[in-house]
């Protein structure tokens, strides 16, 4: 039960201070003239998300060959 509630309190955690660096770019994005910035940022973002997709894709591959050659 400890570890429940423990596990809840880090979530909330961590929430709240995801919440909060997404306001701030919000805002620096915002008020910005040029798209530049903006075009950055979403560039970044791709690329985050990108990321995991290859590195699961990668393992998958990996994993399949492995197997299919036995």
């Amino acid at each position: 039960m400890k570890r429940k509630i423990l596990l809840l309190i880090f979530i909330g955690f961590f929430h709240v201070a995801a919440s909060s660096q997404c306001a701030m770019c919000r805002a620096v994005l915002e008020s910005e003239q040029g798209q530049s910035t903006a075009e950055g940022i979403n560039d970044g973002i791709v690329y985050l998300m990108a990321v995991p997709y290859i590195l699961i894709a990668g393992l998958g591959i990996f994993i399949y060959r492995k197997y299919r050659t036995r």
